[in-house]
């Protein structure tokens, strides 16, 4: 028998679905939405069904957008010819906070990973061969995690991108091996782009 009335438990089972929380961190949150003032919960509640309701995939790049074609699609100051090809929107949110990449992104929406079951079909792949091939793009930047999964992704697309003609370049290494991009302090990171190599 739980010492939680089951409305109580059902919010800590519905958080500990969240990456990185567990029942214990799922009960402390459910604890203090609880203690705190009434607004919260109700605001936390509404944020997360206006986002739901809001929030999609932008159809030239796969970021999430609340509008047709998010803005830095839409922005007619990037440059079109360059394309940052990264794992999701975590990625391209922590590139844009170095100031130092002023193109346009393909968000794969994830990694290469057999274990997981995670193959080509799975990610955004073929559509960002769809994109050069229609578009004038002249490089693509790799800035996969330097992670074993990272790696394989990168390692893919360089083949696959190259047979198109596209010149292809890979982050450099200025980040810790092993380490996700969004977790990278933007000087690291900024450094990693301005020092990329061809891959």
């Amino acid at each position: 028998m739980s010492a939680y009335p089951p409305a109580l438990e059902r919010l800590i089972r519905a958080l500990s679905r969240l990456p990185g929380i567990g029942p214990k961190t799922a009960t402390r949150l459910s604890l203090f939405l609880l203690r705190s003032q009434k607004g919260l919960a109700l605001e936390l509640s509404r944020a997360i069904s206006q986002a739901d309701e809001e929030i999609h995939l932008c159809p030239v790049c796969f970021n999430l957008t609340d509008q047709e074609v998010c803005q830095l699609c839409a922005d007619p100051d990037r440059d079109e010819g360059l394309v940052c090809v990264v794992q999701g929107p975590a990625e391209v949110a922590a590139i844009e906070q170095t100031g130092a990449f002023k193109g346009r992104y393909h968000v794969l929406g994830g990694l290469l990973s057999p274990l997981d079951k995670i193959g080509p079909v799975d990610l955004k792949i073929n559509e960002l061969v769809d994109r050069i091939k229609k578009s004038q793009v002249r490089e693509v930047i790799l800035a996969t995690s330097p992670t074993t999964q990272g790696e394989a992704t990168a390692a893919y697309l360089s083949e696959i991108i190259k047979e198109n003609g596209v010149k292809v370049s890979r982050i450099a290494f200025g980040l810790p091996v092993g380490s996700d991009l969004e977790y990278a302090d933007p000087i690291s990171l900024k450094a990693s782009l301005e020092g990329r190599r061809e891959a």
